[in-house]
């Protein structure tokens, strides 16, 4: 089944003037544009496409790749605003429709957008929509805690950031978690921290227990390493100076630190650490 929003793995049928006819096992067929062949390709060879309707509302194959796919989430810039809606580049000829009905609030061109991709049940067509909720599922099935996850940074709070989590579930990040600059739009690795009786998820950008001590003791080497051996933090350094110099908590330094002494890699003192050779 040729399926719309949605990459496909099709078999050129026949040639035509106009481009490629490619189909599926059921018989269903679909064009390819002349300026989408790619060369060397022959009939019954077998083609990845992306399929949407074009501007005279007929579905289309490309071999373009989309910055968005169905049931996804991205970020995307408006390009273009007019009575019908807002125009995002999605990185097809044709851009990508978010109608007023599912805009927070009115778009304006130049700015990112986080947005859904959903077919209209009454037209057919792709659209999308920055009303994220909806679309994201509301228990997180299959997530555990200090799972890695990929995370899309949505919008701001006064308590951090809310995030997409696997482009289906709905996290926060705490500010106090985040020892980096991040920006809605972002696409970070992060790690679940804690799933909530009412189901609410929080996530960190580090991960926790010793695979993140032993991670952040290498930091602290190999800056120690780039510094000719001595770093001027101490357990009294503020957490400003320990983020930085080390882009981490002071709570993780210490660990980190203390992972290093363990070792007997470093020596503590009164004005810092030093690498011991």
């Amino acid at each position: 089944m040729i399926e719309i929003g949605k990459q496909n793995r099709l078999i050129v049928l026949r040639n035509t003037s106009v481009g490629l006819y490619l189909g599926d096992e059921e018989g269903q067929d679909i064009l390819l544009p002349l300026k989408y062949i790619p060369e060397g390709i022959d009939i019954n060879d077998e083609i990845d496409v992306f399929v949407y309707r074009d501007s005279e509302d007929r579905l289309i194959a490309t071999t373009l790749e989309p910055r968005i796919q169905l049931n996804g989430f991205a970020s995307l810039r408006v390009k273009d605003v007019n009575d019908m809606g807002a125009f995002l580049d999605w990185g097809l000829e044709k851009d990508l429709m978010v109608p007023y009905r599912e805009q927070m609030t009115r778009m304006r061109v130049g700015q990112y957008q986080i947005v859904y991709l959903y077919v209209d049940e009454t037209t057919g067509r792709l659209a999308a929509s920055n009303k994220l909720d909806r679309f994201l599922d509301p228990e997180p099935v299959g997530l555990s805690e200090g799972e890695k996850v990929d995370l899309l940074v949505w919008t701001e709070t006064d308590l951090g950031y809310n995030v997409v989590i696997n482009q289906k579930y709905k996290g926060l990040l705490y500010k106090n978690q985040i020892f980096s600059v991040v920006e809605p739009g972002d696409e970070v690795t992060g790690y679940i921290k804690l799933i909530r009786e009412d189901h609410k998820i929080d996530v960190t950008l580090q991960q926790q227990g010793l695979a993140n001590i032993e991670a952040n003791a290498q930091i602290v080497l190999d800056r120690l390493k780039k510094n000719k051996g001595f770093l001027p933090l101490t357990d009294n350094s503020s957490p400003e100076d320990i983020m930085d110099e080390l882009q981490m908590s002071k709570k993780t330094f210490k660990k980190a630190v203390g992972t290093l002494y363990k070792q007997q890699l470093i020596k503590l003192e009164d004005k810092g650490i030093t690498l011991l050779t």
